[in-house]
C-alpha cells in the first residue's frame, strides 16, 4: 500500500464531503488508540476546523494519558485544530443510579451505554460548530466481527477509515505522524474499568481476524489455531449481522394501502 497517497486520498474525500455538505469541518472522540489517533490526524490534514474530544468515563490513567498527549500533539502540529476534555463520569454515575438494578448491573449493558453518552456529547457540540462526526471504526470492526456500539461509537456521520484493515491502520498512522505511544498501544475499546483490550475481549488479534475475513476455503490443512479464529470470526459475523445492515423496514403490500 502507498500510505502517502491513501492519506492524500482519504483527507481529500473528506475535504469534499464536508464542503457538499457545507459544514465547517469535523469532531472526533479521542481514546487514546490508533484508529482514532489516524483519523483525527487525518482529519487535522484537511485543514478544516478539526474538533478533538477527550470524553473520560471511569477511564484507566494509561487510556486518558495517551489522549491527552496525542490531543497536545496535533494542537501543536496543525493551527485549526482545537479540544474539548469532557469528564462523563459524573453523568455516567447519575445514569447508572437511575437504572432498574438488574440492568445497572449488568456489565455489557452500561459498556454500551458509555459508548452512546459518548455519541450524544459528540453530535451536541458538532451541532453547534457545523462539524461532522467522524467514525473511527476500521474495517474489520465495522464489516468484519461488528465490534463496535450500535449507536455508540457505530453512530457516525462519515467513515474515512473504514475501508483500511487493522495492520494498514498501523502503517497509515506510522506514515502521518501519529506519536509512537498511540501507534504501539494495545488496541482497546476504553469501555471497560480493567482496560482489558480488544483481544482480550474477541479471543483473537486483528492480523488474525483479518486473515479470518479474507480466507475463502481453499483447500488446504488448516492448523487447530486457524480453525479456532474462524470460528470465532464467522460467529461474531454471525450474530452483529444486524449493525452492519440497513435497519430492517416492514413493507405494507399495496392491497392493505
Amino acid at each position: 500500500m502507498n500510505y502517502s497517497k491513501v492519506a492524500q486520498h482519504i483527507t481529500a474525500w473528506l475535504s469534499d464531503y464536508c464542503d457538499n455538505a457545507g459544514l465547517s469541518g469535523f469532531i472526533v472522540g479521542i481514546s487514546g488508540g490508533v484508529d482514532s489517533g489516524l483519523t483525527s490526524t487525518l482529519c487535522a490534514l484537511t485543514g478544516k476546523k478539526t474538533i478533538l474530544m477527550s470524553m473520560p468515563i471511569r477511564q484507566t490513567h494509561a487510556e486518558y494519558e495517551r489522549a491527552k498527549n496525542h490531543i497536545a500533539d496535533l494542537e501543536h502540529r496543525f493551527p485549526n485544530v482545537s479540544s474539548y476534555d469532557i469528564d462523563l463520569t459524573a453523568s455516567f454515575d447519575q445514569f447508572e443510579k437511575d437504572m432498574p438494578e438488574d440492568v445497572a448491573e449488568h456489565s455489557l449493558a452500561m459498556a454500551n451505554s458509555r459508548a452512546r453518552l459518548r455519541m450524544a456529547t459528540l453530535y451536541a457540540i458538532g451541532q453547534v460548530n457545523g462539524c461532522l462526526v467522524c467514525g473511527t471504526g476500521n474495517k474489520v470492526e465495522d464489516f468484519g466481527v461488528g465490534f463496535y456500539t450500535k449507536y455508540g461509537d457505530g453512530g457516525v456521520d462519515v467513515s474515512p477509515i473504514a475501508d483500511l484493515n487493522k495492520t494498514e491502520v498501523w502503517g497509515l498512522a506510522a506514515e502521518v505522524g501519529v506519536i509512537q505511544e498511540i501507534v504501539e498501544a494495545k488496541p482497546t475499546d476504553g469501555l471497560w474499568a480493567d482496560g482489558r483490550s480488544d483481544e482480550d475481549q474477541i479471543g483473537a488479534s486483528y492480523p488474525e481476524l483479518e486473515w479470518a475475513m479474507e480466507y475463502k476455503g481453499d483447500g488446504s490443512i488448516l492448523s487447530e489455531r486457524q480453525e479456532e479464529v474462524l470460528k470465532i470470526y464467522r460467529r461474531l459475523n454471525k450474530i452483529n449481522r444486524h449493525k452492519m445492515e440497513p435497519i430492517p423496514v416492514c413493507l405494507i403490500p399495496d392491497e392493505l394501502r
